[in-house]
């Protein structure tokens, strides 16, 4: 069994007790950055083995992961934040677990996309999701395509790409455009600002941009 395990986005108390008890039962544990995930770890004094695996993970790495699974054996997969699959390297590793009649079981938990939607007060009946824009190749063509876009965007971004992208998407969609963006949320400096494109520029600059953001348009 190949369990895909949401993990904390920020407060490590976000993990259900079921995530718990699996890596706690699993035979090993495939973590996006074992150091990372040591942290989660020790809290709970789970001491299942560890195993990298990240977006630079050679196919000799997948391979040793599914043959721990072909020989009867549970592992989980996280990430560093959330639900893997959602912006990292998990993609793969479940692909080939789906090529080798692996079952795959989702343990549901904490995600950045959802709980922003819930903070920004946007519609959320109907959203698109684009995770992290491309940095250069075709990154105003997915701009330019949102100019259609009925449906509320959700889209992740770092922090020193937060003012660019801003002008950006004020350029394609308009000033007035409403945002929320949604800062390191569930952590101690969470916050959410409301207004449109234009006062969101004028607030970040103002404030240097810091954390992990989601704007929600």
């Amino acid at each position: 069994m190949l369990y895909i395990v949401s993990t904390p986005i920020g407060n490590l108390e976000d993990i259900t007790l079921r995530a718990l008890r699996i890596l706690k039962e699993v035979s090993h544990i495939a973590a996006e950055d074992t150091r990372h995930t040591k942290i989660l770890l020790n809290k709970y004094e789970i001491s299942t083995p560890l195993l990298s695996y990240h977006s630079h993970s050679s196919h000799h790495k997948v391979d040793k992961i599914i043959d721990i699974l072909l020989n009867g054996k549970d592992v989980a997969l996280v990430s560093d934040a959330g639900t893997p699959g959602i912006s990292d390297p998990a993609y793969t590793l479940i692909q080939a677990a789906i090529e080798n009649d692996i079952q795959i079981t989702p343990i549901p938990g904490a995600s950045a996309v959802l709980s922003a939607l819930v903070m920004s007060g946007r519609p959320m009946d109907k959203f698109l999701y684009l995770g992290f824009l491309p940095l250069k190749k075709g990154r105003q063509t997915i701009m330019k395509a949102l100019t259609e876009e009925k449906r509320t965007i959700v889209i992740y971004e770092s922090p020193h790409r937060v003012i660019k992208t801003l002008n950006q998407l004020a350029e394609y969609l308009g000033a007035d455009r409403e945002i929320a963006i949604c800062r390191e949320i569930t952590k101690i400096h969470e916050e959410a600002f409301r207004g449109t494109f234009a006062e969101a520029i004028e607030h970040f600059t103002n404030k240097k941009p810091r954390g992990e953001f989601v704007f929600v348009i």
